[in-house]
């Protein structure tokens, strides 16, 4: 039983094989962090940007590549692979800048993808325009740091725009072709199950392609450490959290492709939940309860 639409499962059907994730770092930052929008960023990142497993900022981005390529080359011989740039804000420098890192990386004979993430509000004209002419040589995909729909949660992690803002990136990129991916983070502060699924709804029925479902996480170093120090919340269990990303999978369209069912924060880092340090039994663990329960996703979608 096919439980929910994977990334495997599409690129298989649309390149013919697996594809790995190469997380390159192209030295931006973000509005969130050098004072256009606020300092410091959102309360849950880390200094790195969310790009802890990225390759470090050293040579270029094809020298960058070729590092990241070592990493995996002993389960993806001979494979292919995504430029994924992670680290901040991936849009966020000079149009003439941006069009050098991603060329070189979207003409390197081994990518088959380029994937950016990004902030909605930092998709400019001149942006979309490089992205559109970018898709003309392979796929684009863009990865929106969304998070949340409540605009109450949206302000209090110091997101730094309203869900307007997205509605209209994800509008803009796919009058462009631009494939969109949007990130929800569960689990954050004093929100609900309503509060989460309203927020999968939002993003689905705004016509998104993939999604990425993250843990809340707990790092060293990001603004959410002082607020769970001082016992301002509590993370998800683990029951809790495979409980939710079931019911949030029935509610997901069945074409939506799912990224990330759960993700890792750098162990160096983490500081709660601790349980999610073992990704791998985490994820046979949610593998469980779909079988279990016989979960399909979009059983119980409105679209």
């Amino acid at each position: 039983m096919t439980h929910y639409y994977s990334l495997n499962d599409y690129c298989r059907q649309t390149f013919g094989h697996k594809l790995y994730k190469l997380s390159l770092d192209g030295g931006m930052t973000c509005p969130n962090r050098d004072g256009k929008i606020g300092t410091g960023g959102c309360i849950f990142c880390s200094e790195d940007g969310s790009g802890e497993f990225a390759e470090c900022l050293c040579g270029d981005i094809t020298q960058q590549i070729e590092n990241a390529k070592k990493r995996v080359e002993h389960k993806n011989k001979g494979g292919k692979y995504i430029a994924y740039f992670q680290s901040f804000t991936n849009t966020y420098a000079p149009v003439s800048y941006l069009e050098k890192i991603f060329t070189e990386a979207i003409n390197h004979p081994d990518v088959e993808v380029l994937s950016v993430a990004t902030r909605p509000d930092c998709l400019g004209d001149d942006v979309l325009s490089l992205l559109a002419k970018l898709n003309s040589i392979k796929p684009v995909w863009v990865e929106l740091g969304f998070q949340t729909s409540n605009e109450k949660s949206a302000l209090y992690i110091g997101r730094g725009y309203d869900n307007s803002v997205f509605e209209k990136a994800v509008k803009d990129l796919s009058l462009i072709g631009i494939k969109t991916v949007a990130h929800i983070i569960l689990g954050l502060p004093d929100e609900t199950y309503e509060d989460m699924a309203n927020s999968v709804k939002f993003v689905c029925g705004n016509g998104i392609w993939g999604i990425k479902l993250h843990l809340l996480h707990v790092l060293r170093g990001a603004g959410l450490a002082s607020e769970y120090e001082k016992g301002r919340f509590s993370c998800m269990e683990e029951a809790e959290y495979l409980g939710t990303v079931c019911r949030l999978l029935k509610i997901i369209p069945a074409g939506v492709v799912i990224h990330r069912l759960t993700g890792d924060g750098d162990k160096r880092k983490l500081i709660a939940p601790m349980w999610s340090a073992n990704k791998k039994e985490v994820l046979n663990s949610l593998a469980k309860m779909l079988r279990d329960e016989k979960i399909i996703q979009g059983s119980e979608s409105d679209y």
